[in-house]
């Protein structure tokens, strides 16, 4: 059950833009009140290789603590998602498609997880989703977030995060269900293959280390939990975190790790960073 828990977690990715032309994942923030500098990194939350590169290690270094989208050290994360697992006001899976798409649903998860969806019929179809993301792998899954904590155990630094547990929930439980249940039927329609698919081309992409084509990806795709709710999923938050990094990393040198996806774009925290009034540099090497 923590598996799963996790794979759910790291579910929940102007002028400066155009001066900000370096591709990198790694970004050095500095000045505006800052006695020391932190950084910020774009991860990915499921992968087949999550190896952090020389430069991520030699941030990783000059900071004192860890700060993620989620504070995956809190002891309490399980207990507390799972009070938030299943639909409000009595809906169900059923009642959200009709007869012939929920026995393909169901004979689709009876497959892949090994229960039927009568079994979690009020579960939220984007818990499922998430349930289903090693299987669109062709390999053992495996998480930048994990490979950060590692280092930050071993530094015996503090993992904190930007957000809580409620707060991430709150923010899917504003996509509608119709759209979250929509989105597993295509998933079990196509078997998985329009997922994995796109999954190898986010991978492809995030290889690159060019931020606003991560960005320009997730704007465009067939997801429309990505695509069509992009304000509330993207936009939003970043705003919501500028003044909480900026916070953070007054009191400590921080390294900052959210979603690759979050970076980019002219409502992209490094771009807001640069309006905020901080200094914000590509780590190159």
């Amino acid at each position: 059950m923590r598996k799963i828990i996790l794979i759910i977690a790291f579910f929940f990715s102007s002028l400066g833009i155009a001066q900000n032309n370096s591709k990198s994942l790694l970004w050095k923030i500095s000045e505006n009140g800052l006695s020391k500098p932190s950084y910020i990194y774009g991860t990915i939350h499921i992968t087949c290789d999550a190896t952090l590169p020389q430069k991520v290690k030699t941030a990783l270094d000059k900071t004192e603590q860890l700060c993620l989208e989620l504070d995956m050290d809190d002891p309490n994360m399980q207990s507390e998602m799972m009070t938030m697992f299943m639909m409000k006001d009595g809906l169900t899976m059923r009642k959200l498609v009709s007869e012939e798409d929920f026995k393909i649903v169901d004979a689709f998860l009876t497959s892949n997880l090994g229960f039927s969806a009568e079994m979690i019929n009020t579960m939220k179809p984007f818990m499922i989703t998430a349930m289903l993301y090693p299987k669109m792998l062709n390999c053992e899954m495996q998480s930048v977030e994990t490979e950060l904590m590692k280092i930050a155990s071993e530094q015996k630094e503090d993992v904190i995060g930007l957000e809580t547990i409620k707060f991430q929930m709150d923010v899917f439980d504003q996509i509608p269900y119709q759209d979250q249940m929509n989105e597993l039927v295509k998933t079990a329609k196509s078997d998985l293959k329009r997922d994995k698919n796109e999954i190898n081309e986010m991978f492809a992409l995030y290889k690159t280390e060019d931020i606003e084509a991560i960005f320009n990806f997730s704007k465009k795709s067939d997801n429309v939990i990505t695509s069509k709710f992009g304000e509330i999923m993207l936009d939003n938050r970043n705003q919501n975190w500028i003044s909480k990094i900026g916070n953070i990393a007054k009191i400590k040198p921080t390294f900052f790790g959210v979603g690759a996806a979050h970076l980019g774009g002219e409502m992209g925290v490094i771009n807001l960073l640069i309006k905020a009034g901080y200094s914000v540099e590509p780590v190159l090497k």
